[in-house]
């Protein structure tokens, strides 16, 4: 089965005016989009979906937190995510590419709008390029940083030049 088959909105029988769909969100979610870098989390989104003559508007709220790794010491941290989002859905008589994120078009023959891969970008978006702990109010695993601290480049090449082969320095000594 498609879990996300229940955020496929249907909007043809419904009236004129301004409709209300909560959802979950959580791991099958993430999961369902191959590479996601999100693979777990626990949001509510509420869509406010204001139907009109010629044009859908969605308006997303998302709360909630999404898991990361952190970026520094590798740990599991759980990310505040708070997002407010306008979607416009335009009818036209074919499909139509727009250059514009914000507006959406369907053809006049759709009876339901998915809203999956929107919400799914929305909060990849929202996820901070470099992502640490301290986002999240949270410190570092601090023995995974002293770890990574000896295990440098810098120490590495200090470590190399102490223990170098006797070989080796016969061969430097021809060098000067």
């Amino acid at each position: 089965m498609n879990p996300l088959k229940q955020f496929s909105v249907p909007f043809t029988g419904l009236k004129l005016g301004t409709h209300e769909f909560d959802f979950q969100l959580d791991d099958t979610f993430f999961n369902a989009f191959e590479y996601s870098l999100i693979k777990s989390g626990d949001l509510k989104v509420n869509l406010e979906l204001e139907k009109q003559e010629t044009m859908l508007i969605l308006r997303f709220k998302v709360i909630g937190t999404v898991n990361l790794d952190c970026d520094k010491c590798l740990a599991e941290f759980p990310l505040p995510v708070n997002l407010y989002e306008r979607q416009i859905v335009k009818f036209a008589e074919d499909e139509l590419e727009s250059d514009d994120d914000e507006i959406i078009s369907l053809s006049r023959k759709e009876t339901a709008i998915d809203i999956a891969e929107p919400l799914y970008e929305m909060i990849n978006v929202s996820v901070p390029y470099i992502k640490n702990c301290e986002q999240a109010d949270k410190d570092c695993d601090q023995e995974m940083i002293d770890r990574l601290e000896k295990l440098s480049i810098e120490n590495q090449s200090e470590e190399n030049e102490q223990t170098s082969d006797p070989r080796w320095e016969a061969l430097n000594k021809l060098k000067k």
